[in-house]
C-alpha cells in the first residue's frame, strides 16, 4: 500500500457529514436503517412492497432511533437477478419522495451503483449515496457525486452481484481491501468529494473466513482517516456460522456489531434499529 500524504491521517478521522446542509455528527456511532424496495432482498423481513409500507417502516425506524435510512431498489445478494435502471428508478424515487415529504427531517441514503439513479434520488430528497460497487460499475458515479456534493459511501466489492462469489481470492484480505479502497478514495478526493465513508464490504466477493478476518482487522481501515460503516446485519457469516436461519440471526448480529464498534465502526447499517441503538448505548458507557 503506498504511503499516505500526511501522518495526521493516522490519528485524526473526519467526525461530521454534511448531508445537504444537515450536519450529522459521528462523535457517537450512528445507525442506518435498511429499507429494501425489492421482492428478492436476502432477508425477507426487510422487503417492502408499497410506498405506504415504506413510509410506515421509515417512521417506525426513526421512532426506534435510526439516524439515517438507506433505501435500495436493487438486491445485491449473491446471484441476484439484474434489474434495469428504469425499474430501479421506478422502485426508489417515489418512495424517497414520499418519505421526504412525510418525514422531512429524515436523512435518506440511496443504495445504488448507478449514477443516474443516485442523481434522481438526491433530487427526490436523498442526501447520501451508498454505492456497493465503490464506483466500479458506473464510470459516471464519481463525477456525479462530486457534482451533487453529498456524502458518498465507498464500499469494497469485486465484480458484480452476479459474479462476485467467484472473485473472493486474496493473499491478505484486509491489506488488499484497504489498498483497493485507497485508490478510489484518491480519485474521489481529486474530484472534490468532501465526505467519504468507507465500507469494507462484508459478504461482497468475500468468503465467511474473509469476513471474520476483515472484522478482526477492521481497525486497520483507520489509516485512511475516514469514517467507517459496517454492514453485518443478518448476513451469512452470522447465520451460517451459527447453523441457524436469518430470522433467528439477531443475537449473532448484535455480537458482530459490538465487535465492529470496538474496531472503530462509526455507522452500523442494520435491519433491527431499536436493538442496535440499545447496543450502542451500552457500548458507549464503556467509553466514559
Amino acid at each position: 500500500m503506498p504511503p499516505l500524504n500526511s501522518k495526521d491521517k493516522l490519528f485524526h478521522k473526519k467526525s461530521t457529514l454534511n448531508c445537504c446542509g444537515n450536519i450529522l455528527s459521528l462523535s457517537t456511532p450512528q445507525v442506518m436503517g435498511i429499507l429494501n424496495i425489492t421482492p428478492d432482498s436476502f432477508y425477507a423481513g426487510s422487503r417492502l412492497s408499497s410506498t405506504a409500507e415504506a413510509v410506515a417502516r421509515a417512521e417506525a425506524m426513526l421512532t426506534d432511533g435510526a439516524d439515517m435510512l438507506d433505501i435500495g431498489g436493487y438486491s445485491s445478494r449473491p446471484g441476484a437477478d439484474d434489474v434495469s435502471e428504469q425499474e430501479e428508478l421506478d422502485r426508489v424515487v417515489p418512495v424517497i419522495e414520499a418519505i421526504h415529504n412525510a418525514l422531512p427531517e429524515a436523512i435518506l441514503s440511496i443504495d445504488t451503483f448507478r449514477a443516474n439513479v443516485a442523481a434522481a434520488a438526491v433530487h427526490a430528497g436523498a442526501a447520501i449515496v451508498n454505492d456497493i460497487s465503490g464506483g466500479n460499475l458506473d464510470e459516471a458515479m464519481f463525477g456525479t457525486v462530486a457534482k451533487l456534493q453529498v456524502p458518498y459511501i465507498l464500499m469494497h466489492m469485486r465484480g458484480t452481484p452476479q459474479t462476485m462469489t467467484t472473485l473472493a481470492k486474496y493473499d491478505d484480505v484486509a491489506t488488499e481491501v484497504i489498498d483497493e479502497l485507497q485508490v478510489q478514495v484518491a480519485k474521489l478526493q481529486r474530484l472534490g468529494v468532501k465526505d467519504i465513508i468507507l465500507d469494507p464490504g462484508f459478504g461482497f466477493a468475500k468468503s465467511i473466513e474473509h469476513n471474520f478476518e476483515l472484522l478482526r482487522r477492521m481497525d486497520e481501515l483507520r489509516i485512511l482517516g475516514l469514517p467507517i460503516l459496517a454492514g453485518l446485519s443478518r448476513k451469512s457469516m452470522v447465520y451460517k456460522s451459527l447453523g441457524i436461519n436469518q430470522a433467528d440471526a439477531l443475537t449473532g448480529t448484535i455480537a458482530v456489531n459490538t465487535i465492529a464498534l470496538m474496531k472503530g465502526a462509526d455507522i452500523l447499517r442494520v435491519h433491527d434499529v431499536k436493538e442496535t441503538k440499545q447496543t450502542i448505548q451500552l457500548y458507549t458507557k464503556t467509553l466514559l
